[in-house]
């Protein structure tokens, strides 16, 4: 599983109906799942953790900011935090099976598509900037909504990297971005006066002569008559959080003032609350595997594997007639999609594979973007015939009954005929991109490529004959341009994954010897 983390944060910190409403619109994407979401009144800012497969999220966080773009106005918000957008900064974040580079790519293809589709002016930052002055989150938000309102159009410094080089009405502007994970760590003092926070996030933050890693600003916390040192924490194992703390705190000793507490927003690693443990209280020989519910994560994440695939394979196994062979036809794409999607992983960031970089990358982003659709389609196609049954149990005791049932179980079939010509078709688009992945990817994966492509074409074939099975209980003149079609289009189908499969396995030999 390739996992990826977005963390948008919204400018909207005080109506939990309106973040609720931006929040579902993420999560009725298929395979994103919500994390965590944290309102903050004072700042008046909300920051949500969504984490899915590459593809999903990218949706879920266009659909957010789509959200956040109808429902935001940036003229009538005020709060504490420094913002220029409704969504005002949208970083990815590479969790598992992802690379970094990954993340600049779906920042950029989120940018184009905000940028494009919203009209909103986009600047990539971090990892993702195209400019070494926007880098820092700072200096891109540097004069917020209302100052970017005046310059952006006029000052060419700030034309946006993607979108209209004006800002939008109510919406603004977004920063999007690639980042390794951030900790968003506060710390209140036992002060009203916020002169002191500046001071003191002055000394910790890198740019002003402290903490490597560490961003940090000063802010007034009105409603608790306090003030908070605000910090982003942007390497926790290069400057770990009892560093930060610590120095605070003894910066707050300099001018007479107590650290009342601190609070983190959002979620942190596991690893960095336990370096605070292993510092605080001097623990030797230490581990993270030590953790219980660590331990206990790992044996249930290896337990679920097990049990998901050996559930799949009794079911299939069953008197059930779904799943059948259609589902596995679709599983036998979505694996080869995914041992294709290996190869270019182990090929990118390669200095050996440096002149096919562009190639790999994609061919990784198409490869996944089959492998979401082809397991998509397992269930899919289960669904369909489902409906051929439903459709089946139709009464026929009379005529208007038989012709009722006749009617519906034709419309069925053809639903049950097109999902397994939809794997068909992007099958063999999974054969043609293991060819890519044979000739250009780690020649170390090179066999995983073949069986990429010939698992693919197993797939491209099963889905025929499900198509076939189908298309043969169709027999009304309504639907009779609709089975020629099909036909055709399979024997078109069928001839390519053979050719192309013939073709991967000559690169795969070829290269093996």
């Amino acid at each position: 599983m390739r996992l990826v983390e977005c963390v948008p944060n919204f400018s909207e910190g005080r109506r939990p109906e309106v973040i609720d409403q931006i929040v579902n619109a993420m999560t009725t994407v298929d395979g994103v799942t919500l994390l965590d979401k944290e309102m903050d009144a004072d700042h008046n800012r909300a920051v949500v953790t969504i984490v899915g497969e590459p593809e999903a999220v990218l949706e879920g966080a266009f659909r957010g900011i789509a959200s956040a773009r109808d429902l935001i106005d940036l003229t009538k918000h005020e709060g504490e935090h420094p913002r220029m957008g409704a969504a005002d900064v949208c970083p990815f974040v590479p969790v598992k099976g992802v690379r970094m580079n990954d993340c600049v790519e779906l920042a950029r293809r989120l940018g184009e598509r905000v940028g494009s589709e919203l009209e909103i002016p986009v600047f990539l930052y971090e990892a993702a900037a195209t400019r070494p002055d926007r880098e820092n989150l700072a200096d891109v938000r540097r004069g917020q909504f209302e100052g970017l309102r005046e310059e952006i159009g006029t000052n060419p410094d700030k034309d946006p990297d993607y979108g209209p080089k004006r800002i939008h009405p109510t919406a603004g502007a977004i920063a999007i971005g690639a980042r390794p994970f951030l900790i968003a760590y506060n710390i209140n003092l036992g002060t009203p006066h916020v002169s002191v926070a500046k001071k003191i996030a002055k000394a910790i933050r890198h740019s002003g002569g402290g903490l490597r890693y560490v961003k940090a600003m000063g802010f007034e916390i009105k409603d608790r008559g306090i003030a908070q040192v605000s910090i982003n924490m942007v390497n926790y194992k290069g400057t770990p959080l009892f560093r930060v703390f610590d120095m605070v705190k003894n910066e707050a000793a300099r001018y007479g003032v107590p650290v009342v507490g601190s609070e983190i927003v959002g979620l942190v690693p596991v690893e960095a609350l336990v370096d605070c443990a292993d510092y605080y209280l001097r623990l030797e020989g230490f581990d993270s595997g030590q953790v219980l519910e660590n331990r206990l994560a790992a044996a249930e994440a290896h337990e679920a594997q097990r049990s998901g695939i050996s559930d799949f394979v009794a079911e299939l196994a069953s008197s059930s007639p779904t799943p059948g062979g259609g589902s596995v036809a679709a599983l036998s794409g979505a694996l080869g999609a995914a041992l294709a999607s290996m190869v270019a992983n182990l090929t990118v960031g390669k200095k050996k594979y440096a002149d096919v970089q562009d190639d790999v990358t994609h061919l990784l982003r198409k490869t996944e973007a089959l492998r979401l659709e082809l397991t998509q389609l397992i269930e899919e196609d289960a669904n369909a015939f489902d409906r051929v049954m439903e459709a089946m149990k139709l009464p026929k005791t009379s005529d208007e009954e038989k012709a009722k049932r006749a009617r519906a179980l034709e419309a069925a079939l053809v639903d049950a005929a097109t999902v397994p010509l939809a794997v068909m078709g992007k099958c063999v688009e999974v054969v043609e991109l293991a060819k890519i992945a044979a000739e250009k990817g780690n020649v170390n994966a090179v066999s995983d490529a073949g069986v990429a492509a010939l698992a693919a074409r197993a797939g491209a074939h099963a889905a025929r004959l499900n198509v076939l099975i189908n298309l043969g209980g169709i027999r009304s003149d309504e639907h009779k341009a609709f089975v020629e079609k099909a036909k055709a289009a399979m024997d078109v189908l069928g001839a390519r994954a053979d050719r192309l499969a013939d073709e991967v396995m000559d690169a795969v030999l070829a290269r093996l010897s």
